[in-house]
């Protein structure tokens, strides 16, 4: 298996790359790193805790984009990222007995719901809205259980997190995908010293490809940060629906049995 990685680490590297540039924007880069790490030749757990590392620099990489701009104030929002680094870290370590096949069932229907929300909810841009929840209470209860959720499973954690910031925190969209990049490096730390405790994480992989996220996810920041709405949006509705598909298309699937495939 170590020779066949080492003869695609160049393709693993642009597969992070490709997944760091749109995770930067809309989120959703685990739905190209995953399979492309499973196809390598990599077992599923050491998938999921290389997948760790490099997402952390895509993360990383972006949220420092944004707040170089002005985007996320780090000091500000560090409590914020400690609960996320706390629900990631709980998250990974009770991967084992997560209810997978009830988050197989109950993903691709909450992806659907995102994507029409994007799509079709009117004035959704980069001007603020009215916050229906206090950052306390965001902080508090949305932001552990999203980056427990990350920890345990991970692709779509940015969907959700954008979902909460524009819903319930009344961001805009410019401003929700700096706040979820911060909170996606969050919650991908946590799982990673619980990962790193397992001893499951391939490091010459993660790190090569942590090298391709890191300089796709700030071409992608650039690109959001210059477009705003107009490319985070339609983006964030493609990344929802393409993933809903992809987990409905998984043989092992129970919703292809309902559904007649």
């Amino acid at each position: 298996m170590q020779d066949i990685t080492l003869h695609l680490l160049p393709l693993l590297f642009a597969a992070a790359f490709f997944a760091g540039f749109v995770d930067s924007i809309a989120g959703g880069g685990g739905l190209i790193t995953v399979p492309a790490m499973l196809i390598a030749g990599i077992p599923p757990l050491q998938t999921l805790g290389t997948n760790k590392v490099q997402s952390i620099f895509g993360a990383g990489s972006a949220t420092l984009a944004y707040a170089r701009k002005g985007h996320v104030q780090l000091r500000e929002q560090l409590p914020m990222a400690l609960m996320a680094v706390g629900g990631g870290a709980l998250g990974a370590a009770l991967a084992t007995i997560m209810p997978s096949q009830v988050l197989g069932i109950v993903m691709p229907f909450l992806l659907i719901a995102i994507a029409l929300y994007f799509a079709f909810k009117p004035n959704l841009g980069d001007v603020e809205k009215h916050r229906r929840m206090s950052a306390l209470a965001f902080g508090l209860t949305l932001v552990p259980l999203i980056g427990f959720y990350d920890g345990a499973f991970g692709p779509g954690t940015g969907s959700f997190l954008m979902l909460g910031f524009v819903s319930l925190a009344g961001f805009g969209l410019l401003k929700a995908t700096a706040h979820t990049k911060l909170l996606n490096f969050g919650s991908n730390l946590g799982a990673l010293i619980v990962f790193m405790s397992y001893g499951v994480i391939l490091w010459k992989v993660g790190l090569t490809m942590g090298v391709g996220q890191f300089l796709g996810a700030q071409a992608g920041s650039r690109l959001a940060m210059r477009n705003g709405a107009k490319i985070i949006k339609p983006l964030l509705v493609v990344v929802c629906i393409a993933f809903a598909i992809k987990l409905i298309a998984d043989p092992s699937n129970p919703v292809r049995v309902w559904l007649g495939f």
